[in-house]
């Protein structure tokens, strides 16, 4: 659950770069911005709801 945590604060940096890059008009930047943000953000939601619906990351795999 720490590396969730961790990941999502690099999703929300990732959002605030991609604002300022938008508001700047550079569109490169802005890409990698989204980027970052849709998979380090779609990881964090994903960890959430199985720790919270799921098995928790207890499995012992």
């Amino acid at each position: 659950m720490g590396l969730a945590i961790i990941f999502g604060l690099v999703a929300i940096l990732a959002a605030l770069g991609l604002l300022r890059s938008l508001k700047i008009k550079n569109l490169m930047a802005a890409g990698f911005a989204f980027l970052t943000f849709a998979v380090f953000g779609w990881f964090t939601v994903m960890t959430v709801l199985d720790v919270l619906v799921g098995s928790g990351g207890s499995t012992g795999h």
